[in-house]
């Protein structure tokens, strides 16, 4: 009875680490399957190329777990977080450029400063309001949209059903009070390699 239990349980977590139930979606990609545009084939090959970038960069430094982020859209790779010196962004550039599939590489990595509260502080302030603004306005699919708030500077990846869609998220986020600039790397669905039919 006791092995019955186990094995139910084990088929349970196996199951359930498979659902999208986070906010990375179910692939990983930072976009719910729901209301992703791109096709099964191109979300699970972003998926691949994610995991296989991630995995390279933690063989190379473990800091990176915490310190990397990485998302994959259509073959587009782009890169957030923090590291200690520039020779550390460089060799990540490379490494995600000698990812298999790979159509373009933004890095966004900045270099590493002392830790301010007060900032980072004003950084989630600014992700918020920015997540509850696109959530409100009926207009954007906020589903489709990652955000990371560095020094007040805002980047979005997503993707985008129109262009006006997309003009309307840089709209929001250039609203949002004491925010420097916005980097948005937003593909439109056309843009796209592969759409759903």
């Amino acid at each position: 009875m006791k092995n019955r239990i186990l094995l139910i349980s084990l088929v349970f977590l196996i199951f359930t680490g498979c659902v999208g139930i986070s906010s990375k979606g179910f692939f990983g990609s930072g976009v719910s399957i729901a209301f992703d545009p791109r096709s099964l084939g191109t979300q699970i090959d972003d998926s691949v190329m994610q995991k296989n970038l991630s995995a390279r960069m933690i063989l190379r430094d473990k800091s990176y777990l915490l310190s990397v982020s990485t998302n994959v859209l259509d073959g587009r790779i782009f890169l957030t977080g923090k590291v200690d010196n520039p020779e550390e962004k460089l060799q990540l550039t490379k490494l995600a450029w000698e990812t298999k599939g790979v159509r373009s590489v933004k890095n966004d990595i900045k270099i590493k400063e002392e830790f301010s509260f007060k900032q980072s502080a004003k950084d989630l302030l600014i992700t918020s309001q920015l997540r509850t603004a696109m959530i409100f306005n009926r207009q954007i699919k906020a589903t489709n949209y990652q955000i990371d708030t560095y020094k007040k500077k805002i980047f979005i990846y997503g993707i985008s059903l129109t262009s006006d869609e997309r003009k309307e998220v840089i709209s929001e986020a250039k609203e949002i009070l004491d925010v420097k600039d916005v980097i948005a790397s937003i593909v439109l669905v056309e843009d796209l390699r592969i759409q759903k039919n």
